[in-house]
């Protein structure tokens, strides 16, 4: 009897235990409002994407779906493949096109997360005369908007010719603009991630003997991987559609020419003069390659963005 007895109350004790409150299932009716809060959102973002879909596959060129069919009557793959062999008047190909916007992203992409990871680190774990002063000028610069250094920018690299070569009428050029624009988030976004690392795994590297040099690649750079990847995306991002600075910069008809100008080129003077199936065509293969490194590094980006924005 003693036993039956002591197990009454550890029964009760456990079942108290494996349903707290926390774990009660939600009223149906939140879950109703929930799930069609839900939908909602989700039939908002995809209603501009199943519209672009449709009209890239009607052959008729329309302004807008004449119904709510998806697949248009008629439905043809033509627009992908005009868009694939010569995309606008000018001499290129898409194919051309998309390797200078993929130039222009990856390197914008690199050189921001290079320089910024460096200049992060000096701000994070070195103390320097000027330190807070140098963070509010980064902020300041971060506040400008990208107008604002156009003019400064395009006298500073029309100035540089080496041998016939001229800065600013290259990717290059376009780059390195790019780039200014870049790195006060970047250096603004990873010395907040960084200042979230304990130095403590620091110290217990240098007292193991390793140095600065190899603290930094080997426990730093690893453990920074989320604020990493969430620089480079925004900095692919920006590359890859690239539109100001792309346009003033580089000369009419340069081979140079990346994939945001050439859609830009597409759009007639009235609605009516648009290749619409062209055009959305084109703007679906001009999204994607940005999709994929989105799912790819999906699982770096909320963590980095979450970590690196609230600290510094």
């Amino acid at each position: 009897m003693a036993t039956i007895t002591a197990a009454v109350p550890r029964r009760r004790l456990l079942s108290r235990t494996r349903t707290p409150s926390s774990e009660r299932k939600m009223p149906w009716r939140r879950q109703l409002v929930l799930q069609v809060l839900c939908l909602f959102v989700a039939f908002t973002v995809l209603f501009p994407v199943l519209w672009i879909v449709s009209l890239a596959v009607d052959p008729r060129g329309l302004t807008r779906p004449d119904g709510l069919n998806l697949i248009p009557p008629g439905a043809t793959l033509k627009a992908f493949q005009e868009v694939l062999v010569q995309p606008t008047s000018n001499p290129i190909s898409f194919l051309e096109l998309a390797f200078n916007s993929f130039k222009l992203a990856i390197g914008t992409a690199i050189f921001s997360v290079m320089i910024g990871v460096f200049a992060a680190y000096a701000f994070s774990r070195l103390q320097f005369r000027g330190r807070q002063l140098l963070m509010l000028a980064i902020l300041a610069v971060l506040m400008l908007p990208a107008a604002a250094t156009l003019a400064p920018l395009f006298v500073q690299l029309n100035a540089i010719n080496i041998g016939g070569f001229n800065l600013r009428q290259s990717l290059v050029g376009v780059g390195l603009a790019i780039i200014s624009g870049l790195l006060p988030f970047a250096i603004w976004n990873l010395k907040g991630y960084l200042d979230t690392i304990p130095k403590e795994l620091e110290e217990a590297a240098a007292v193991d003997g390793a140095n600065r040099n190899q603290t930094f690649i080997r426990i730093i750079l690893p453990l920074a991987v989320p604020a990493l990847a969430v620089t480079a995306f925004l900095g692919f991002v920006a590359g890859w559609t690239e539109f100001f600075f792309t346009t003033i910069f580089l000369p009419a008809g340069s081979k140079e020419t990346t994939l945001a100008v050439a859609l830009n080129m597409l759009v007639g003077q009235f609605a009516t003069t648009t290749p619409w199936s062209k055009f959305s065509a084109f703007a679906i293969m001009f999204a994607l390659p940005v999709s994929v490194v989105y799912l790819l590094l999906q699982k770096y980006i909320v963590s980095g963005l979450a970590v690196g924005g609230v600290k510094g």
